[in-house]
């Protein structure tokens, strides 16, 4: 039996204690992620197509808040980004 895609959800639950998080998805490009590069094999699977990873905090990427820049310190960044690509640009 396969569910339909509205039905099929990838949860991430973790709490401030322990240092590990769980991850129970449907998604097979996370489920090959997870065990062919992160080495971490399921601990369990529903029969369904989904799986559930005991995962170490430090490897799931945190959402994080855009920075605020004002338009001079943006011209700064981008001055100092071309100067650091024309430094590579010479190595090569």
């Amino acid at each position: 039996m396969t569910l339909p895609r509205e039905e099929r959800e990838t949860i991430i639950n973790f709490d401030e204690t322990p240092d590990d998080a769980l991850v129970f998805t449907y998604n097979t490009t996370w489920q090959k992620h997870i065990e062919d590069r992160l080495s971490i094999a399921p601990r369990f699977s529903n029969g369904f197509g989904a799986k559930e990873y005991q995962i170490p905090k430090k490897q799931i990427p945190m959402p994080r808040v855009p920075r605020k820049m004002t338009g001079e310190q943006k011209q700064r960044a981008a001055e100092r980004l071309a100067e650091h690509r024309q430094g590579l640009a010479k190595v090569a």
